[in-house]
């Protein structure tokens, strides 16, 4: 496919590897992370599934789940310019862009998730649900899992385990409970069965709920990605979530699924994470972000429409400038069309697969392979110093990084003990 560019000019048009280093380090905050840090990469522009540097040198990417449909896809970046030669203004007209971009996202969905608030970015996303579980509940008590990762505003770093400094103590009202990993967890699949499991993990939940009760307090809600991935890439146990959604359901509270960075098809199986769980599972909220745009910064909530008139009765107005305004639409819009057209999710679930597969073979050659596991397009590999013990092994899981860059594939090591390598591709 010709490029509407010459690669030549994009090259010549860089300042210098050392002045963008430079210039960086002056006027950027110096807690924003680099991939890479010690020595980063200076990218200047992306096709399909690679991204290329200033040396014009090609890295396949692994590490970016934002470009969900591949880089500057030409049909998403045709719809972004075509609406943006046309209007871009706030949300507060009627556009059509909008009703039927909702129309079509909210067809992906069970029935009853029927209404969507669009906003900017996943933590938007993440801390409007709490508001909107908040207004629903009326009650501020909200469960979340050890190690999750909701977003970077106040509301979600207290609920988000895995950005919590040294000492941290959360507000009273966040309740957190173990994460449920079956293979490093407090219940594993060396002790228990996967049911055995599932009820363990989401009787934590049932105890918090319980205790609260003793108390006199209602569940606000229970919010968790539908599959953890700042945690090391955790597949819940069948049955888990049906368990704690019916917990959550029975106490009158709400339940969040952050579908951030595991929705819109990256499980293969379906467009939701939560629906690997069951097909007739159903969350009160569903958050959206990163792929949604496919790098346009672009979110949205979507819930039913119970909920959306209890935040609407005693919030009275909400609005957001640039949420679902029309070059967001467009672009998100083109973006669900590229997954169907170009049957994306099929082949997330070939080559998720595959790459499974293909690492459990590995597995049985390298003792230091402690497990395997994915969902569709959505792998870790969890390296250990002992299979028996499955003590994590740190070190080889940031030299492996170091090695794949070095063999132009750029991938991430994450988890609480940084050990367990994770491929987004798209």
């Amino acid at each position: 496919m010709p490029l509407p560019y010459d690669i030549k000019d994009v090259i010549e048009e860089q300042i210098p590897f050392s002045q963008t280093m430079n210039l960086r380090k002056r006027h950027i905050g110096p807690s924003c992370e680099l991939f890479f840090r010690s020595d980063p990469i200076k990218i200047i522009r992306g096709q399909g599934q690679y991204l290329y540097s200033e040396r014009n040198e090609e890295f396949l990417d692994s590490i970016n789940n934002v470009c969900h449909v591949g880089h500057c896809h030409p049909d998403v970046v045709r719809a972004g310019q075509n609406q943006m030669a046309i209007l871009n203004t706030n949300s507060r007209f009627l556009h059509d862009n909008l009703v039927l971009y909702a129309k079509k996202l909210t067809s992906k969905f069970p029935e009853k998730l029927e209404i969507v608030f669009f906003v900017n970015s996943g933590s938007e996303a993440n801390d409007l649900a709490l508001r909107l579980s908040k207004s629903h509940t009326q009650s501020e008590e909200v469960i979340a899992l050890e190690h999750a990762y909701h977003g970077n505003v106040r509301s979600l770093i207290e609920i988000s385990p895995y950005k919590f400094a040294k000492g941290y103590t959360p507000p009273s009202t966040v309740h957190i409970v173990p994460v449920p990993d079956t293979y490093r967890g407090k219940y594993r699949n060396d002790k228990y069965t996967e049911e055995e499991c599932a009820n363990h993990y989401a009787n934590e939940i049932k105890t918090v709920i319980d205790s609260l009760e003793n108390e006199g307090k209602k569940l606000g809600c229970f919010i968790a990605e539908s599959l953890q991935s700042c945690g090391g890439q955790v597949i819940y146990p069948q049955g888990y979530l049906r368990k704690v959604y019916d917990h959550v359901h029975e106490n009158g509270g709400v339940v969040i699924a952050d579908e951030v960075q595991v929705g819109f098809g990256r499980v293969g199986s379906s467009w939701w994470a939560f629906e690997t769980q069951g097909s007739d599972l159903v969350p009160d909220i569903v958050t959206l972000g990163k792929p949604m745009g496919n790098g346009h910064p672009v979110a949205a909530v979507v819930t039913t429409k119970e909920i959306a008139d209890s935040f609407c009765s005693r919030e009275k107005e909400y609005f957001n400038t640039f949420g679902g305004n029309p070059v967001s639409c467009a672009i998100s819009n083109a973006v669900l069309d590229v997954i169907e057209k170009e049957n994306l999710m099929k082949k997330a679930q070939e080559n998720g697969d595959h790459l499974i597969t293909e690492f459990k073979k590995l597995s049985q050659k390298y003792d230091i392979i402690g497990d395997v596991r994915g969902w569709g397009m959505f792998v870790g590999v969890d390296l250990v110093k002992d299979r028996t013990t499955r003590e994590a092994h740190t070190s080889p899981a940031k030299f492996m990084v170091q090695r794949l860059r070095e063999e132009k594939i750029l991938a991430q090591y994450d988890g609480p003990y940084c050990n367990v390598l994770k491929f987004k591709h798209h």
